[in-house]
């Protein structure tokens, strides 16, 4: 008896139907070993402690470790180029900060694309940035120092962690945004600059809340205004700049996750969903918010969307104050 001959189209279609659930099985089956989770900083600086925090809950919730690696250097671009070059298949995850964002706008070649280069899977947590002033500033609200520095244009002084640091870019942010010119002291570190700060050899500094508050509590700095959308828990007193009169200035490190591009989407979504649950545990909001970060969770389309948004904001703050990439 001959055997029956099979349609060329036929074929094509149980081929397909058999690859479809192959594919199907294999992301059910994901992760089925230690997924390593790139932090592109030092042990102990912020990406590092949001990442501990919430990568035991994503644990659990996928069912296999996640395995915390520090890639320090280069303002983050090390750690990051590592991850851009490792095998798509779910098993390496990237925590960025706002260095993911701000690189592109002080770097002339990168050696990865910060949106082609990665899947994004979701924004992490948003740590508001806060002006503070020294208490010798006779200012009391952000009004008063923007009418200060108009006043005296160029003889205020701020401090920053540095060339192309969030806070160099915050403070020519707000003279764009207010019309203002003040005078930038870079430092090596953010700690360097609030100890000056808190000393009264620069006037003002624009960092990260946590950084901030205890100096603030301790009536070494004045808080003056918070640079979230809307005001942080940690300090519900003080107006946001939008509130004192400088609409658009929202900054805030946007510490976030990705994948290297051509990561499958089954694996996206379970480390997603994977994350979500550990930002839905109180313990862990908890720990977030003793850290001044404010936990999220967006979709990996709104996370993308974001990232491009704030590169471009960047972009366009360091042009307007001249500032070149190197």
């Amino acid at each position: 008896m001959k055997p029956v001959a099979v349609p060329r189209r036929v074929r094509i279609m149980v081929f397909l139907s058999l690859a479809a659930t192959a594919g199907w099985a294999q992301a059910q089956a994901y992760p089925v070993k230690p997924v390593r989770m790139i932090v592109p900083f030092a042990p102990g600086g912020n990406t590092d402690i949001i990442a501990r925090i919430v990568s035991p809950g994503m644990s659990k919730a996928l069912g296999q470790q996640i395995v915390i690696e520090n890639r320090g250097g280069a303002g983050s671009m090390i750690g990051t180029e590592i991850a851009s070059k490792s095998p798509p298949d779910g098993y390496t995850i990237l925590m960025v900060s706002a260095a993911h964002v701000i690189n592109p706008a002080m770097v002339k070649k990168l050696p990865f694309d910060p949106v082609r280069s990665f899947a994004a899977i979701s924004k992490v947590a948003d740590v508001p940035a806060a002006l503070v002033v020294h208490p010798s500033l006779p200012v009391k609200s952000v009004k008063q120092l923007v009418a200060l520095a108009r006043a005296n244009p160029g003889k205020l002084n701020y401090g920053s962690a540095g060339r192309g640091s969030i806070g160099h870019l915050s403070a020519e942010l707000l003279g764009s945004l207010a019309g203002i010119k003040m005078t930038h002291v870079p430092y090596k570190g953010a700690g360097p600059a609030l100890v000056d700060t808190v000393a009264g050899h620069v006037e003002l500094l624009i960092s990260s809340m946590p950084a901030v508050i205890p100096q603030a509590r301790a009536g070494k700095l004045r808080m003056i205004g918070q640079a979230g959308e809307k005001r942080s828990p940690a300090a519900p007193d003080v107006p946001t700049m939008i509130e004192s009169g400088v609409p658009g200035f929202v900054v805030t490190a946007g510490f976030g996750l990705f994948a290297p591009a051509g990561t499958p989407r089954p694996a996206i979504d379970r480390v997603h969903a994977a994350l979500k649950a550990s930002l839905a545990d109180s313990g862990v909001r908890d720990r977030l918010s003793s850290e001044g970060a404010e936990p999220v969770g967006s979709t990996p389309e709104e996370y993308e969307q974001f990232t491009r948004s704030e590169i471009e904001k960047w972009i366009k703050v360091a042009r307007a104050a001249g500032i070149q990439p190197e």
